[in-house]
């Protein structure tokens, strides 16, 4: 997963954290209101806040496990093949030491 993806999930969950919040926000708000309608509206909301959290906590567990996983299998390979992931780290930092030099 590039670094590019990583950020794009984490502004998502940060997105729909900030949404469940005012969500939640506006149905305290509005818990003095009453009739069938804006019951029915609650229910639905509160309804959905539920899922969403739901769903948000398995997304933040999935991402959480991925990272471990990569992680975990990045080191596996430095210690398999140490000079080989030095020669690499030294080639991309060679790079990208040019890269920022030309600017």
């Amino acid at each position: 997963m590039t670094t590019e993806t990583q950020v794009a999930r984490d502004r998502l969950i940060e997105d729909f954290k900030a949404v469940i919040h005012d969500a939640e926000e506006l149905l305290k708000a509005t818990s003095d209101q009453t009739g069938d309608k804006i019951g029915a509206v609650r229910a639905r909301a509160e309804a959905s806040l539920r899922e969403a959290r739901r769903k948000l906590g398995e997304m933040e567990s999935n991402i959480v496990g991925r990272t471990k996983a990569a992680a975990k299998a990045t080191d596996q390979l430095v210690h398999e093949n140490p000079w080989q992931s030095v020669a690499l780290a030294t080639a991309v930092g060679f790079l990208l030491g040019m890269l920022t030099s030309r600017h």
